[in-house]
């Protein structure tokens, strides 16, 4: 890959190491929800959420919708579920091995 390529790799890495947007990630898998119901669910503040929001759909991972005063979001780039799910699987495993080592 080409250097810049590695820094857009690198960048969309950034805009998932953080802990809030995972959980906005995982709320919209179930399909599009609007800004309130998003705070409900991830126990932010409006405010917070609404920024995370708007630095994954700068991402291009989320899509943005607006009906009349709400805005709504969802997923734009499936491959973000591939990702999660080998990455979430990977810690999976990993937790599982060290819970065994650690019961000896």
């Amino acid at each position: 890959m080409s250097p810049d390529a590695l820094a857009l790799v690198a960048r969309r890495f950034a805009v998932l190491a953080e802990p809030m947007r995972l959980r906005l990630l995982h709320a919209l898998f179930a399909g599009e929800k609007s800004v309130n119901e998003l705070v409900a669910l991830t126990g932010g503040t409006q405010a917070n959420v609404s920024r995370h929001l708007q630095t994954l759909a700068q991402a291009h991972l989320l899509a943005r919708r607006k009906q009349g005063l709400q805005v709504f979001y969802a997923i734009a780039d499936p491959s973000i579920f591939q990702l999660c799910e080998l990455v979430c699987g990977s810690m999976e495993k990993q937790l599982s091995r060290e819970a065994g080592v650690f019961a000896r």
